[in-house]
Parts: structure tokens; sequence; C-alpha cells
């Protein structure tokens, strides 16, 4: 009985070995680098806390330049690694001719869409949270004007521009949103010293809270905030922390979530392909309340942003999704 004991348990732990080696998880970050403290460093996050878990290591790799695209997701399905997330919706081109040729790989790219039978695309709702962010904004400016500085100029960044705008307007009519961008190449995320010239600009226009979504520019812009002594919102990472009482709230983005999900469900054999759209209902977009920022929102901003989540969720409040339509009402 004891040596059949014995038998049957080191049977399983070759099984259950032979399940993990199956799993070769890996991450291709976007340009920017993995620790931007924003979209990049959030989808790391979700990597590490998969291998936290489960033990399970992943590869992952950092792009220079947008050449490097095909090479790099070929490298790695060729290389039988299973399965693979593209961090950022560069991907899609790359993406779009690598998955018909490893038909038995499974591939996750987030903030685009690619209909592939072995293709996860996750997508968020970035107006809701912007929404929120822009009513914290309004409620904490004594200016009444409040920015916005995006990293390239695309549709994308405008949608979380749209959302800042309304929930800003939503505080009140008389509010004034200034609104920028610091470029249209993919250099537009890593130039802080730009994102920091321009949210100057816009303080010498009467901002005294900006919220940025520009990736590794958004660290100039969270410096330039509190070196001026006005308020800096962050974006993707909970970014509350860089300024202590200098960062109103960070607009989370929960890219860390759809990395894990991706990972821990290819994993479970339950990867599913389709598009995921996270929204506030699906706690995939939020705003960051901690130690760091909690001297800054006081329980009427709390109570706003409540209320403010709970009529988007139930549809009283409609936020407009500028990625279907190219225009913000507010």
């Amino acid at each position: 009985m004891k040596r059949t004991l014995l038998t049957l348990l080191a049977t399983a732990t070759i099984s259950t070995g032979a399940l993990a080696a199956d799993i070769k998880p890996a991450i291709i970050y976007d340009l920017g680098g993995k620790f931007d403290k924003s979209f990049n460093e959030a989808a790391y996050n979700g990597a590490e806390k998969f291998k936290a878990e489960t033990g399970i290591d992943y590869r992952d790799f950092e792009i220079a330049n947008d050449a490097q695209r095909e090479q790099a997701l070929r490298r790695f399905a060729s290389d039988g690694n299973n399965p693979i997330v593209m961090a950022g919706f560069s991907w899609a081109a790359q993406l779009e001719k690598i998955a018909s040729e490893y038909p038995q790989t499974q591939f996750a790219i987030i903030d685009m869409v690619v209909d592939k039978p072995n293709v996860r695309s996750v997508v968020f709702k970035e107006g809701e949270g912007g929404w929120l962010a822009g009513i914290l904004a309004a409620m904490a400016s004594k200016t009444k004007t409040v920015s916005f500085i995006g990293g390239m100029d695309i549709p994308l960044i405008h949608n979380f521009a749209c959302g800042y705008i309304g929930g800003a307007k939503s505080v009140g009519p008389e509010v004034k949103v200034l609104e920028a961008y610091t470029g249209t190449t993919p250099d537009a995320w890593n130039d802080p010293v730009k994102g920091g010239e321009i949210a100057r600009s816009q303080f010498d226009q009467g901002s005294d809270v900006v919220y940025h979504a520009a990736g590794g520019t958004g660290v100039g812009v969270l410096q330039a905030a509190a070196d001026a002594g006005k308020l800096g919102i962050g974006v993707d990472s909970n970014q509350n922390g860089l300024h202590p009482g200098k960062v109103l709230t960070s607009m989370l983005k929960r890219v860390d979530v759809a990395v894990y999900d991706a990972f821990m469900t290819a994993k479970d054999d339950t990867f599913q392909p389709g598009v995921n759209v996270l929204g506030l209902k699906e706690d995939g977009v939020g705003v960051a309340m901690d130690e760091n920022n909690a001297p800054l929102i006081t329980e009427e901003m709390k109570a706003a942003v409540e209320k403010a989540r709970a009529d988007i969720i139930a549809g009283t409040v409609k936020v407009h999704d500028y990625m279907s339509d190219e225009s913000c009402p507010y």
C-alpha cells in the first residue's frame, strides 16, 4: 500500500510538472520600457503576480523601435512561447500576420481588437475612468481651469481626454479644460522633458490640476506639477506615490489584470479568444485612493465619485466613447 501511494504521488508530480512545462508565457512591452511607471509597468506587474502565485516564470522583451516588433513576436512564437501577450495597440499589424502562421499559439493584445480565432483582445472604457478623474480635478481646482496632456495624438488617448472633460464639466459648466498632446509618433510616450514643458505652459494659462495619459512622458508632467505647487493626476498604474501629496489621484487602467488573466487562463486551459471590454462595471478602470492622496480627497469628493460610478454603471450617466465616434460632445 505504501509503495502504491508513493508511486501515485510520483506520477502526480510528473504530471503536474509536465502541465507546467507546457505553459511558456511571454509578454512584449510597447515603447517606453517596462519600468515606465505607467502602462508597461502595469503589464509587468500582472506578469509578476502570476509568477509569484504559480511559480511559473515568464519571458519578456522591451522593444527599442518599431522595426523590432515583427521579429520579436515571431521569435517568441517560433520558440514555443504560449500564451504571448502584447502590451499596446501598435502590435496589431504584426499580430494579424503572425497569429495566422501560428494557429496553435494563444495570443492576447491590449488596447486593440484583432479578429483571429486564437487572439484575445482586451480593450478598456478609458472614458469612464477619465470621468471620475475629471470630477476630482474640477472639485480640487481653485482656478476652475484644469488640463490634460496626452502622449501620442490618437483616438485611444482622446478617449481618456473626452471622459475627463465630461467629468470635469459635470461639476460645473464654468470649468475650463485645456488639452494638449506631446506628438504624433511613438516617441511621444517617452519624452518627460516635453511633458514638463507643456504642463508649465498650461499652468501659465491658469490650470492648477493636470491629468496625463502619456506613458513615460507623464513622469515629467507629474514632476512639473509637484515643482509648481500644482496637482497632477497619474494614469494606468497607481502613481500617487511618485509625489505624495502632489498627485490628486491616478486613473487606473487594469492592464495588470489583463496580463494576469491571460497567463492564468492559459495555465488553467480556460483561455478564451474574442473581445474583452473592461469598464467600471468590470472593475477594469477606476481612480486610486490611498495614504498618499488621502489628505487631498474630501468626503464630498469621495461621495461625488461614488455617485458617478454608480450612475455610469446603471446607465443613467452616459460616457461618450471616442473610439466609436471621434468627437467629444462636452
